[in-house]
């Protein structure tokens, strides 16, 4: 429940309905606004509250239950939007973010390579996977621990914060020493007892949005992590599975805005895993902006043909570069900015 206090409640009067809650059990989220103080009461013995007695105590306005299955995660319960930090990158303010890098780390020359590129187009964040979910158990699983050290030495050398994904309660120890940003795949979405893990980290958490996953069960899985401790959520859409082939996945762009109403989560977009062929990313990626999005993950390659993973929907180096200009415009146009440089078409620099 949502207990709303009046405008001119004294801290003394929000301290005493706080701990009136605690002493029935119940766990407290205090947001506290410019005008008003607004208090989240999650858990607790129910059968023990007195919601008339609630009402009455001094400096409350209002009691309201949140009917959301989700609570800490709601709109309800936090009307102000969520700012993630992560190093320099600020997820959920007037700046649009932007992810890139490689599917898979493969060796410290050609993720350099990629890391200077992107750093130059204005991206605000390098990734990369050390650890690969594969569909198959044969195919490339990623380097584990020498990918970690290569992804966050390449962070450092060109000066962007890290992202990358865990994939095991086990590693994530080890992966939260090397990462800024740490990701929950697709696979992996429901994955409770990782979820609670990566709440106690502290860390920053990208939630990519399972491929048979509703908008319900996304924030039920972001749930999960801000009852373990974590409210630093970043929600990624990136697709989900449908009947259509053409197309990897499905982009739900309609999830954009449904998610900025229902939760006070930053949510980004990848489309890359959403059509799975590099032609398609750049027309999503600007329609993804448009639609309110507040960051992008995009994988670039510098030679996408010789990928070890995903070379199919990966830019290359110089496609990234011209995106980043063509994202601009289409960012100022709904009054906010992209990315972290100055934006000069390739084309142009020729002139």
């Amino acid at each position: 429940m949502i207990i709303i206090m009046k405008t001119k409640s004294t801290p003394e009067e929000v301290t005493r309905v706080q701990q009136k809650l605690e002493s029935l059990g119940f766990g407290i989220h205090l947001s506290q606004g410019v005008e008003r103080a607004i208090i989240g009461a999650i858990g607790g013995d129910k059968s023990k509250l007195d919601i008339e007695r609630l009402n009455s105590l001094p400096g409350v306005e209002r009691v309201v239950h949140v009917l959301e299955p989700y609570k800490l995660v709601s709109r309800s319960l936090h009307p102000q939007s969520t700012l993630v930090q992560a190093g320099s990158a600020s997820f959920g303010a007037n700046q649009i973010m932007v992810i890139a890098g490689p599917c898979a780390i493969e060796d410290y020359s050609a993720l350099l390579e990629v890391a200077h590129g992107v750093k130059k187009a204005g991206a605000n964040l390098l990734r990369g996977g050390s650890y690969k979910p594969r569909t198959s158990p044969y195919s490339f699983q990623g380097h584990g621990l020498e990918g970690l050290k290569m992804l966050a030495s390449a962070g450092q050398t060109v000066g962007l914060p890290v992202v990358t994904e865990v994939m095991d309660t086990r590693d994530v120890e080890l992966v939260t020493e090397y990462a800024d940003i740490l990701q929950i795949g697709a696979r992996n979405a429901q994955n409770f007892p990782l979820l609670k893990e990566v709440g106690q980290t502290g860390r920053p958490i990208l939630l990519k949005r399972g491929m048979n996953c509703t908008i319900e069960d996304w924030l039920l899985s972001a749930e999960y992590i801000a009852a373990a401790g974590n409210q630093q959520i970043i929600l990624t859409e990136r697709g989900i599975r449908t009947f259509e082939t053409y197309t990897r996945n499905t982009l739900d762009l309609s999830a954009i805005p449904a998610v900025h109403k229902l939760s006070h989560l930053p949510v980004i977009v990848d489309p890359s895993h959403a059509t799975g062929n590099a032609e398609l990313v750049p027309t999503l990626a600007k329609a993804a902006v448009a639609a309110g999005a507040d960051g992008l993950m995009i994988e670039v390659h510098h030679n996408p043909e010789a990928a070890w993973c995903d070379g199919r929907q990966s830019l290359t180096i110089a496609a990234f570069q011209e995106l980043m200009a063509e994202l601009q415009p289409v960012a100022q146009a709904i009054g906010r900015s992209i990315g972290a440089g100055t934006f000069a078409h390739p084309k142009e620099k020729a002139l």
